[in-house]
């Protein structure tokens, strides 16, 4: 028996390719995995190694085209983040418009799961299967900015002679109780000029710091919001800039005090384990320090952080404890006024 259906349209699924890949990123080459899926089936993993240079970003290029990877959403890319080494990779994406996710190294090792033995063309892979398995939840990186990136290397530059600055006075004051006056001053006379040069350094570094941050418009505009927030200053406002991308990612509070490592986190399980809630090791230490010194700051600074650090010192807390909770709300309010738009109001002071 024939049923005639009529007024009825009938739709049929159009089948999507989706393309996968992998890259494992070092100092000389890059490997790559790739992972086709045509109607929900997958075809046999294609893998290649290009050199990390223009040339091989070159031959690279070429390599996508002849298995005809399109530069668009159905086509996913994830390596992970290596510092400096996948820059270039990045640059290529950026300018392509190809998508491309930079994962955290520790967390995509972690979601490898246990995996015994190690080589690039294996690493490669797993990052490939890896994009197939979350390709739902896993946001593509923002494009390669190079003002951003010239801040990161400016900051990264002067953290770098700061620490040598450190390192040369504390080995100088260890030697101070040890030798006779005339050693020392010799050793003192022959440092100096090393500190000396260093410190002129800094102060030129620090000053391109600024003029890098005035000339662009939306760094400025983001910049000119933190350093309302009290405790915040100029090269702590800078840094958290270049850790969000200028807030590209649309981060929240809660993740970027996390990242920072000042979130308080629960550690219990059952009847047995009661840990005390703690932050965790894993974060920027650099961003930490920063941030403590803004903590030091606003309880110096501002009545209505001395008055929170003296209330809970009353009640018995450790100053530590005290700080760290100081620091989150500094992280938690920075966000804020950058989300918002909205310069910080000090409501504090309004009420008093």
């Amino acid at each position: 028996m024939v049923r005639l259906y009529r007024n009825r349209k009938i739709k049929k699924m159009k089948t999507t390719t989706k393309f996968f890949m992998g890259i494992d990123v070092s100092k000389p080459f890059f490997d790559v995995a790739l992972l086709i899926v045509e109607a929900h089936g997958k075809q046999p993993l294609r893998t290649g190694r290009f050199d990390n240079s223009v040339n091989g970003l070159k031959a690279f290029d070429k390599w996508l085209k002849t298995n005809r990877v399109p530069f668009d959403e159905s086509t996913l890319l994830v390596i992970e983040n290596t510092g400096i080494y996948h820059r270039p990779l990045w640059g290529y994406c950026s300018k392509k418009g190809l998508p491309i996710h930079i994962g955290n190294a520790a967390h995509l090792k972690w979601s490898f799961g246990l995996a015994r033995g190690k080589n690039d063309k294996v690493d490669a892979e797993r990052l490939c299967n890896y994009a197939h398995r979350h390709a739902d939840e896993l946001k593509a990186t923002p494009t390669l900015d190079p003002v951003l990136l010239l801040l990161k290397d400016l900051m990264a530059s002067r953290s770098k002679l700061l620490s040598q600055v450190n390192a040369i006075k504390s080995y100088i004051k260890e030697l101070r109780g040890i030798n006779d006056s005339d050693v020392q001053r010799i050793l003192e006379q022959a440092h100096r000029t090393a500190i000396e040069g260093l410190a002129k350094s800094i102060k030129a570094l620090e000053a391109q710091i600024k003029k890098t941050v005035s000339d662009n418009m939306a760094i400025k505009a983001t910049y000119d919001l933190l350093v309302t927030v009290p405790g915040i200053g100029h090269l702590t406002a800078t840094y958290i800039v270049c850790c969000t991308n200028n807030f590209l990612n649309k981060v929240n509070g809660k993740q970027l005090a996390c990242y920072a490592g000042v979130a308080p986190f629960e550690h219990s399980s059952g009847i047995s384990v009661r840990g005390r809630t703690k932050v965790h090791k894993m974060a920027n230490k650099e961003l930490k320090k920063m941030l403590h010194l803004c903590a030091l700051s606003a309880i110096q600074a501002y009545p209505e952080f001395r008055d929170y650090y003296e209330r809970k010192k009353a009640e018995g807390k450790h100053a530590m404890v005290i700080l760290n909770a100081i620091r989150n709300k500094i992280v938690l309010r920075a966000v804020s006024v950058v989300n918002n738009q909205k310069p910080y109001v000090n409501n504090y002071k309004k009420a008093a």
